[in-house]
């Protein structure tokens, strides 16, 4: 008898528990899908231009090493590191008393020859009228008039000697060939410099203009050609640094802090050949530079504008996609629900992309909350202009490796 009221107690037990389950779930699935805030922007068509960028490295117009071009101790340095210098100005002076001496010497040895020159004239002078009247030789004259020529030329090499003595003494003094930006010194007073080589002491650079050399893509490179040829016909075939400003390839400098250089610049080099092995060619972009504020070694990103696309369908960079090389955006259509939409990217407008398949002007597409989101879901829309993007919680791109960058413009 227990054991049957056992049985039928643990019986209603499960139904009991089993109701219980089934309204839970029941009260779950009346529940209404959750819906996650995103924030969207629309999708615009207008006119862009078509930027071509690299990633070079600085450097001045002139690069110049300041060698020690003779031997000595150095005595003084009369420069402050890291300041503009003029040309001419004194950096170095080197111990000249060894060369004052071979300057002494140099000049005694062309008086001597230089004397006996004129005994040797003398002697020619003395014979020529004697030889007329057979009172001395024929030999004898001619031996005079060889004597003289022979020390015509004893002349001649000590006078190169003093001219050499003179120069090696003005190398004791280093000059600043050019104005310029110059460095920290290699070498302080009181070290031998120029033994057996030349000793690099220090260096310079003309920093205005400064140039940034990077190498773009073979195919960039021939936009650029095609356009830069374009405005030498345009301008009746003068030199590039004739054509018009309107005509040439006007570049501009983005530093590494994200500033743009003030001053825009132009193109003053291309290498010779195209790399075999990378598909680039380096060139090189010249930018004015008052006020050295851009030094070189820097790195920057040079742009240029090289045509426009009319009407195009622009995103935010951030709402694109890209899985496998498929790249989507997340369409927020009229019941705000979510559509994976797959489309075709072009060009790179600053933090934009160009579309060239998959959308039209008035959607929108999610640019913040992408990882909530799933296809199908319920959405809760904020519009943000497309201009207010870059304050969205977009960091600034990360500045390239020294390593990279330096392969790019070396390359």
């Amino acid at each position: 008898m227990r054991q049957s009221i056992r049985s039928l107690l643990a019986a209603s037990f499960i139904v009991l528990a089993t109701a219980s389950c089934d309204k839970a779930e029941q009260k779950k699935a009346e529940l209404p899908p959750p819906v996650f805030p995103v924030k969207v922007a629309e999708v615009v068509v207008r006119d862009v231009p078509i930027y071509l960028e690299g990633v070079g490295q600085t450097r001045g117009h002139e690069e110049i090493e300041i060698s020690a071009r003779v031997e000595g101790f150095l005595e003084t340095m009369n420069f402050k590191e890291g300041t503009f210098v003029k040309k001419g100005q004194v950096l170095y002076t080197i111990d000249s008393r060894p060369f004052r001496a071979n300057l002494a010497q140099a000049r005694a040895s062309l008086a001597q020859s230089e004397a006996e020159l004129v005994r040797k004239h003398q002697d020619v002078a003395r014979f020529e009228p004697l030889v007329a009247k057979n009172a001395v030789s024929v030999q004898e004259y001619e031996t005079s008039v060889a004597q003289e020529k022979a020390q015509k030329s004893a002349v001649a090499a000590a006078k190169a000697s003093s001219d050499r003595a003179q120069i090696e003494l003005g190398y004791t003094t280093v000059l600043a060939p050019a104005d310029g930006l110059i460095g920290a010194t290699l070498v302080h007073p009181g070290t031998l410099v120029g033994k057996g080589t030349n000793t690099v002491l220090t260096r310079m650079s003309q920093v205005d203009p400064i140039a940034v050399r990077f190498s773009i893509a073979e195919r960039d490179y021939l936009v650029l050609a095609r356009r830069r040829q374009a405005a030498l016909t345009a301008d009746g075939g003068l030199p590039a640094a004739d054509v018009t400003p309107g005509g040439a390839a006007v570049f501009k400098l983005v530093l590494a802090d994200g500033s743009t250089h003030p001053h825009d610049g132009k193109l003053s080099f291309v290498d010779r050949n195209v790399n075999a092995t990378t598909g680039t060619i380096l060139v090189e972009a010249e930018f004015p530079n008052p006020g050295g504020i851009v030094r070189p070694g820097q790195f920057g990103k040079v742009r240029v504008e090289v045509s426009s696309k009319k009407d195009a369908v622009l995103v935010a960079r951030r709402s694109v996609l890209d899985q496998q090389g498929i790249t989507s955006v997340a369409v927020v259509k009229a019941d705000d629900t979510i559509e994976m939409r797959p489309v075709k990217t072009a060009d790179r407008v600053g933090d934009l992309w160009v579309i060239d398949n998959g959308l039209k002007a008035g959607e929108r597409v999610v640019v913040e909350g992408l990882q909530k989101i799933r296809p199908g879901a319920k959405v809760k829309p904020e519009t943000v202009p497309l201009e207010e993007l870059k304050s969205i919680g977009d960091a600034p791109a990360p500045a390239p490796s020294a390593s990279a960058a330096s392969a790019s413009a070396e390359k």
